[in-house]
């Protein structure tokens, strides 16, 4: 989950100032947490304690209510308006949105289950207590399938073929081509292909997140995502983790710590 959170604190500064290098501080005092952390957190508390069997409805149900404690906790978070008004409000339906939030916050459910399956299924889930739009289901189960394909050891070309075969995504292009014409894009469809491929365009974790915020879009989000699966597949060194921490409340790093001790280890991947 640390890939997660760091790729959105470091994406944070960017997100409407839009960069088009890596070249560009780490850290900054604008590196914070935002929504993408919050609803990351929000996932995680209720998936940590959903193990496989329970029912589809009861899931959402939880996730609905942690969505909405997590987020009313933290209010500030940058939250898109739609969200926000189901967030603040008495409505627990979802509303057809096919926006990148259900992609952003769905890592915890790629490193918790046996079998792609079931990741798939509960990434699914956790997309639809708001964003039940094909395309945004779509996004959250594809970055859910990428960590749960990074982290049990298949190499950066079976990730893209299979994210390729499954999910229809072009992953054909680098960052270098996308990089000087992409612009910011909310949509799962105009903005999870690019966070991937700044992921398999990546030496390391770090990296990855360079990648994804000098594409000059959605930086937080995309940093979120490329971040989380690069994690899968890199690991964070610990001077990275060290760097998320002391950016998180006790509260946060308590759903973070017990995420930890739970979640499967990732294997060593193949070339």
């Amino acid at each position: 989950m640390y890939g997660a959170l760091l790729g959105d604190m470091i994406g944070a500064p960017y997100e409407f100032s839009p960069i088009k290098t890596k070249d560009f501080p780490l850290f900054s005092k604008a590196s914070r947490f935002t929504d993408d952390s919050v609803m990351t957190v929000a996932v995680a508390d209720v998936l940590i304690d959903a193990g496989v069997g329970a029912s589809p409805e009861d899931v959402k149900k939880r996730l609905v209510a942690s969505m909405k404690t997590w987020g009313r906790r933290y209010p500030d978070g940058g939250y898109g308006g739609r969200f926000l008004g189901w967030l603040m409000g008495d409505n627990e339906e979802p509303y057809n949105s096919f926006g990148n939030g259900s992609a952003m916050r769905v890592s915890p459910a790629g490193w918790l289950y046996g079998t792609l399956d079931e990741t798939r299924a509960y990434a699914g889930l956790t997309a639809e207590v708001t964003h039940n739009h094909p395309e945004g289901i779509k996004g959250a189960e594809a970055v859910a399938t990428a960590i749960y394909l990074a982290r049990t050891g298949c190499s950066k070309a079976e990730i893209k073929d299979q994210i390729t075969a499954l999910f229809g995504y072009d992953l054909s292009n680098s960052c270098s081509a996308i990089r000087p014409g992409y612009r910011f894009d909310e949509t799962c469809q105009g903005s999870v292909p690019e966070a991937l491929i700044a992921f398999l365009d990546s030496t390391d974790t770090e990296d990855a997140i360079r990648n994804a915020v000098s594409l000059g879009g959605d930086a937080d989000t995309q940093g979120c995502i490329a971040g989380s699966i690069a994690e899968a597949y890199f690991g964070v060194p610990d001077n990275l983790i060290a760097a998320c921490r002391s950016r998180l409340p006790e509260d946060m790093l308590a759903v973070v710590d017990r995420f930890e001790k739970v979640r499967r280890s990732p294997v060593k991947h193949r070339p």
